[in-house]
C-alpha cells in the first residue's frame, strides 16, 4: 500500500479520479439509446428507410457492447490511460465525419466505430474507477453512473433539439465533439492506481479463462441474466418516444420523458451504491428489477398520470442495476481481471442488443400498435431477474 497521501484509497486523487470518470459516462450510453430520435432526422437528411436506417443503430449497439467488450477482456494487459486517449482521439475523428458520407455504408461505418469508442470508454471507467476506493467504492460506483445517468437524462432531449434547429450533420458535430473533450479529460487522469497488479495475462490465457467461465452453469445463467437486465431498456428505446407521442404528448416532450427515465435514475445511482453497501448487491440489483418490471407493466395503461409512475419506477430500477452489477460481478470474480470481467459481461449485452433497434421497430410497423412490443420488454425484465437470481444464488 503506497504511503503517499495524494494516492491512497478513498483519497482525495480517488475522488478526482471519480469525478472525471462520471463526466465521460454523461457521453457514453446517452448516444447510442438516442437512436429513436435519431431515425427520422437521418431518414429525411441521407433518404435511408428507417427500417434499413434501424439496422445501423443495432450495429452501434453490436459494437458498443461486443466491440467494447473484446477491447476490455484483451486490453486488461494495457494501461487505461492508453486506452482512453486512443479512444478521445477516435471520437474526435469523427465528428466531421458526418459531413463525407452520403450512403447507408458510410453511416454504418460512422456509427460502428463510434459504438465501439463510447462503449470502450465505459468499460475502462467502469472498471478502473472502483479500484482507487476500498470503504467508499459503492459511493464512487454510484456517483460514476450518476453521469451515466445523467447522459440519459440530458442527452436524448439535446439530441431532438439540435438535429431540429442546427441540422443532422452540423447537430452530429457538436455533440460528438463534445464527447472527444470528455474522453480526453478522463484519459488524462484516469488511470490505474499505483497498489494495484495490472494483469498479465495473455491472450491465450484470457481464452483459457473465459472458456473455463463458459463451462460453469451459473456463469451461463448470469451472462444471459446481466444481458436481459439492460436490453429491456434497449428494446424501450426504439419505440418509446412514439409510444409517448402516441400517448398523447408532443415530439420534444416524449423525448423529454424518455429522458426523464434516465433522469430519475439518478436517484437511484445515488443511492444504489449505499443501499448495495449495506444490503448486499444481489438484494438489491434484484429489487432494482422488480421496480423495472412494475414500471414496464404500468405502459399498457394510456393514461397519462399512470404513465408518470411508469416512467418514475423504470428508472429507479434502471438506476439501480447500472450502479450495481459492478459490485455484483466484482463480488464474485476476480478484481484483477477488472477490464476483462466488465467486457465478458458487455459481450452479453452486444449479442441481445443487435436485435433490439429492427426488433422494436418491425414489432410496432407490423401490429400496427404497441401491446406487443411493451409484452416482450416485460418478458426480458421478467426473465433477467430469474436468470440473475438463479445465477447468483450462491453469492
Amino acid at each position: 500500500m503506497p504511503t503517499d497521501g495524494s494516492e491512497r484509497p478513498d483519497s482525495r486523487r480517488s475522488w478526482i479520479v471519480a469525478i472525471t470518470g462520471a463526466i465521460a459516462m454523461i457521453f457514453t450510453f446517452g448516444t447510442p439509446v438516442s437512436y429513436g430520435i435519431f431515425r427520422e432526422p437521418f431518414s429525411d437528411a441521407f433518404g435511408i428507410s428507417p427500417v434499413a436506417l434501424s439496422g445501423v443503430f443495432a450495429i452501434m449497439l453490436f459494437t458498443f457492447f461486443i466491440g467494447s467488450g473484446l477491447v476490455g477482456v484483451f486490453g486488461v494487459r494495457f494501461p487505461a490511460r492508453a486506452v482512453l486517449l486512443v479512444c478521445a482521439i477516435t471520437t474526435g475523428v469523427l465528428a466531421p465525419a458526418i459531413y463525407l458520407t452520403e450512403s447507408i455504408i458510410g453511416l454504418t461505418v460512422v456509427f460502428a466505430v463510434l459504438g465501439l469508442s463510447l462503449g470502450t470508454v465505459f468499460v475502462l471507467v467502469a472498471s478502473v474507477v472502483p479500484r482507487w476506493f476500498d470503504t467508499r467504492s459503492g459511493a464512487a460506483t454510484g456517483l460514476i453512473f450518476v453521469g451515466n445517468g445523467l447522459g440519459l437524462f440530458v442527452l436524448p432531449p439535446v439530441w431532438q433539439f439540435a438535429l431540429a434547429e442546427v441540422g443532422v450533420r452540423r447537430g452530429f458535430f457538436i455533440i460528438i465533439s463534445v464527447s472527444a473533450l470528455a474522453f480526453a479529460l478522463t484519459g488524462f487522469v484516469c488511470r490505474r492506481p499505483t497498489w494495484v497488479e495490472q494483469s498479465t495475462a495473455t491472450a491465450d490465457e484470457l481464452l483459457e479463462w473465459i472458456a473455463r467461465l463458459a463451462r460453469m452453469r451459473t456463469f451461463q445463467f448470469l451472462f444471459v441474466g446481466i444481458a436481459l437486465s439492460f436490453t429491456w431498456y434497449q428494446l424501450l428505446a426504439a419505440y418509446a418516444v412514439d409510444l409517448f407521442v402516441a400517448r398523447g404528448l408532443t415530439e420534444a416532450g416524449a423525448s423529454t420523458a424518455f429522458g426523464l427515465i434516465g433522469g430519475v435514475s439518478i436517484i437511484s445511482r445515488i443511492g444504489g451504491g449505499y443501499l448495495g453497501d449495506v444490503v448486499g448487491s444481489r438484494k438489491a440489483f434484484l429489487a432494482s428489477l422488480v421496480s423495472i418490471t412494475a414500471g414496464l407493466l404500468l405502459l399498457f395503461v394510456s393514461a397519462v398520470p399512470t404513465l408518470v409512475i411508469a416512467v418514475f419506477l423504470i428508472g429507479l430500477g434502471l438506476g439501480g442495476t447500472a450502479t450495481l452489477y459492478i459490485p455484483l460481478l466484482m463480488s464474485i470474480y476476480s478484481p484483477e481481471k477488472d477490464t476483462a470481467i466488465v467486457g465478458v459481461f458487455n459481450l452479453a449485452g452486444g449479442i441481445a442488443a443487435l436485435a433490439m433497434p429492427p426488433l422494436g421497430t418491425i414489432t410496432v410497423a407490423y401490429t400496427g400498435d404497441f401491446t406487443m412490443a411493451i409484452a416482450l420488454t416485460v418478458a426480458m425484465s421478467v426473465i433477467g431477474f430469474w436468470t440473475v437470481a438463479v445465477g447468483t444464488g450462491g453469492s
